[in-house]
């Protein structure tokens, strides 16, 4: 129960042992075609560039900035955490004029904050669900509101685990990883573009590799495709059978099931003395971070090392805090199948063996 990637769901282990074939092999790309409409039904849009990225989700993030922004263009971008820094980093990297609207750690973005950052950006640019603290940030007033804008939004953590609607929230560009609530390893970044945002595709980005405009021809038409990369197969495998698991159990009972975890973990949490940092209100169900003082570990050992001590001897990795909040909190994933009540129980009775 880790920030990171969860045990995948037993369907997926299994899809790893699919023999690999070619990926040109017409077999597979039906495959991949079916994989890019179960991306379709989980971002709930009709995108038709809808697909994974070969790479995770900072390559996402990547394909997405390189593709619509060009030199000297306006990009405002919310900033509550490690992720919507790295959104700052990437558009710079592009030569954007980057406009920050930051808010304090732990704390959700204002969304008309924002809105009133600049008079015509050509791109506003979220992370839904910022992994580094657990918050939650609002897309649907953004969308409604964005004007001229393109809004390009960080899905990474909320995709599978919490509700993700591009099409009904005016999302334009969004992108999210595999190894969070969709329960699948590492290694993919789906990613979905509204027409809108193809209109603005820059002819020739600044990475030959992200470069959606090529993509598009071997993703987004079926029948004949022409060749840009050669596709890692057997993780398209896995997210295929992944999305398979997510959608066969309904999108809304999955959501519910994250909910449901995440209300019993911070509800233990709490009853525990413990300090929940996000406000009640924008907490994510499926990441919780939470304050461990120093008075109730115990004695001669650092946060660092009971959250190793939980490692190896039950075998519950909890991640610690980035940034500024190193050292100063944990963060506690319940994500795709590892979002079980089992696995909630597992970890508050660890952690009353462990604290004081």
């Amino acid at each position: 129960m880790g920030p990171g990637p969860s045990n995948p769901y037993p369907e997926v282990i299994e899809a790893f042992t699919r023999p690999v074939m070619g990926h040109l092999d017409g077999v597979f790309l039906e495959l991949l075609d079916e994989t890019c409409d179960r991306l379709r039904a989980v971002f709930r849009t009709d995108n038709a560039l809808t697909f994974p990225v070969s790479g995770t989700g900072s390559a996402g993030m990547e394909a997405a900035f390189v593709n619509v922004i060009s030199e000297g263009q306006t990009v405002v971008v919310g900033v509550n955490g490690v992720f919507g820094e790295r959104m700052c980093d990437v558009a710079a990297r592009c030569d954007a004029n980057v406009v920050r609207v930051d808010a304090d750690w732990g704390t959700p973005l204002d969304p008309q904050r924002i809105l009133d950052a600049h008079p015509a950006p050509a791109v506003i640019a979220v992370v839904h669900a910022e992994t580094s603290t657990g918050v939650r940030n609002d897309l649907a007033e953004l969308g409604s509101a964005k004007g001229d804008a393109l809004l390009l939004a960080d899905c990474v953590t909320s995709l599978g685990g919490i509700d993700v609607r591009l099409d009904d929230w005016g999302v334009d560009i969004a992108y999210s990883g595999t190894q969070k609530c969709l329960g699948v390893p590492p290694g993919l970044a789906p990613v979905s573009v509204s027409a809108r945002a193809m209109e603005r595709f820059r002819c020739r980005p600044q990475s030959w590799y992200f470069d959606m405009g090529m993509i598009a021809d071997y993703v987004a038409a079926r029948g004949a495709r022409a060749y840009h990369h050669t596709a890692p197969i057997s993780m398209i495998y896995a997210l295929h059978a992944g999305l398979g698991v997510v959608l066969d159990e309904g999108l809304e009972a999955a959501h519910r099931r994250h909910q449901h975890c995440g209300d019993l973990l911070q509800a233990g949490l709490e009853a525990r003395g413990l300090t929940l940092v996000p406000p009640a209100e924008a907490r994510l169900p499926q990441l919780t971070s939470v304050r461990v003082p120093e008075s109730r570990l115990p004695r001669g050992m650092g946060e660092a090392d009971v959250r190793r001590m939980l490692l190896d001897r039950y075998g519950i990795e909890i991640g610690g805090g980035l940034g500024p909040w190193a050292g100063q909190c944990w963060r506690i994933g319940s994500m795709g199948h590892t979002a079980r009540r089992r696995n909630v129980t597992l970890v508050l009775a660890a952690l009353d063996e462990v604290l004081d």
